[in-house]
């Protein structure tokens, strides 16, 4: 029996938790911000936004099935514009392209042709009316933002190189009668903003009926529950500290539309600092320093929970 055999059933609703933490890193700057992690300013919690997390659904699909067909990703970094991307698909209809203006029905065909072709427009969605219009195309996963369960410090650390950017620092150019010099500089210095340690929770919810719309089969699914699972291990960077999955928990409904409202599901949860803990007058700095609690007992009816981690 697979671990999937249930939560893996695109045909019904699931709605599921997610659980990661970071240790001296930065989990998602915010250009705002000089780059600095997100947080909510009234709190200081941590925030992580599902454009991020979404990020490193696509990188991981886009290194593991790259050979497969069905599965390139259509928001990428390969330097092709997505009206190009368009009218491939208009050209492989063999439709012409008149612009933003085209007929109901071509667009649909097009439309269907980008679900069949990119995985995260079968599974997020995408508009797609830029120029060359290729619709609209509501997904069926979606994902709310990761906050922080207790609030987080960040910090802009200074950092040295030794290396010079600009040739004109490296020249040391004498003033007159050689009393003052500037330049010949020998380091830079730069900053790199981070979190100490956060632990973050994150929501989100598979639609039956918008997966039909877009054709997600099992396998779509199955793959991005094992994205949620070993992106981090993919997706490691300096700046990003060490990143790691803690937790995942998926409710699956036995209907498309479900059983239960999710707010009720998710309500289950509580991430709590552990009692005694050495850290508890101060900011934890470890996944040990909480306790995550799971009520499992008496579901309601017609919900099934999968421990997928954790």
């Amino acid at each position: 029996m697979s671990k999937y055999d249930i939560c893996g059933n695109p045909d019904v609703r699931h709605d599921f938790l997610l659980l990661f933490d970071v240790t001296d890193g930065n989990p998602n700057g915010d250009p705002d911000a000089g780059n600095m992690p997100r947080i909510d300013p009234e709190t200081m919690q941590g925030l992580v936004t599902d454009v991020c997390l979404k990020r490193k659904i696509r990188n991981f699909v886009a290194l593991t099935q790259s050979e497969n067909k069905g599965n390139e990703i259509y928001v990428n970094d390969r330097g092709v514009a997505l009206n190009t991307l368009h009218a491939e698909a208009y050209e492989e209809a063999g439709i012409k392209s008149s612009g933003k203006k085209q007929n109901r029905d071509e667009i649909e065909t097009v439309r269907q042709k980008m679900c069949r072709r990119f995985y995260d427009v079968r599974m997020f969605g995408a508009v797609m009316t830029t120029g060359v219009n290729a619709g609209q195309v509501r997904g069926p996963l979606q994902m709310t933002f990761a906050r922080s369960v207790s609030p987080i410090v960040p910090m802009d650390v200074a950092i040295t190189r030794v290396a010079i950017t600009r040739p004109e620092d490296a020249k040391v150019v004498e003033g007159e009668d050689g009393k003052e010099s500037s330049g010949g500089k020998v380091t830079e210095i730069g900053r790199k903003p981070l979190i100490p340690y956060g632990f973050y929770v994150g929501k989100g919810f598979f639609s039956a009926p918008f997966a039909v719309q877009t054709g997600v089969s099992r396998a779509d699914l199955e793959l991005f529950w094992d994205a949620l699972q070993s992106m981090w291990d993919i997706d490691r960077s300096a700046s990003r500290g060490y990143m790691a999955c803690r937790g995942l928990y998926v409710f699956s409904h036995s209907s498309n539309i479900g059983n239960a409202p999710a707010h009720v599901l998710f309500d289950r949860f509580e991430a709590k600092l552990r009692e005694g803990s050495n850290h508890e007058s101060v900011t934890p700095r470890r996944f040990e320093d909480y306790v995550t609690l799971l009520n499992d007992r008496e579901l309601p009816e017609g919900v099934t929970l999968t421990r997928l981690v954790g």
